[in-house]
């Protein structure tokens, strides 16, 4: 039976990894060991960062939907609970759109929520 030669898959996956690692500083672009465990740490940052972004964007949301609230006379949690009450389920990041672009609209959400607390 013929000897099985690992050479190629090998040289593949070090390959695939060393062109992960392209525009690293130092040794880290360069050697497989080096490149190997920044990529598993820019890897991890990926990750994190994705679950990040998600908090990131909702924060926003909510402080621009706090600010034109206050702008009509009520804090975000009284006119979130209004919209609640008065079955209105709309999610937070249409809401902000909402507060920006069409302020009339906006107005009559708060006229909602408002009649209802």
């Amino acid at each position: 039976m013929a000897r099985v030669k690992g050479a190629l898959a090998t040289r593949k996956r070090r390959k695939k990894t060393l062109k992960l690692a392209k525009g690293y500083w130092g040794a880290k672009s360069k050697h497989f060991k080096m490149a190997k465990e920044a990529i598993m740490k820019s890897d991890n940052y990926a990750y994190i960062g994705r679950k990040h972004r998600k908090r990131d964007f909702r924060r926003l949301w909510i402080t621009r939907i706090s600010a034109a609230c206050r702008m009509n006379g009520i804090n975000y949690s009284s006119f979130m609970n209004g919209l609640k009450k008065s079955g209105i389920e709309l999610n937070r990041k249409m809401l902000s759109e909402i507060a920006i672009a069409d302020e009339a609209a906006f107005k009559s959400l708060v006229e909602k929520a408002k009649a209802i607390n």
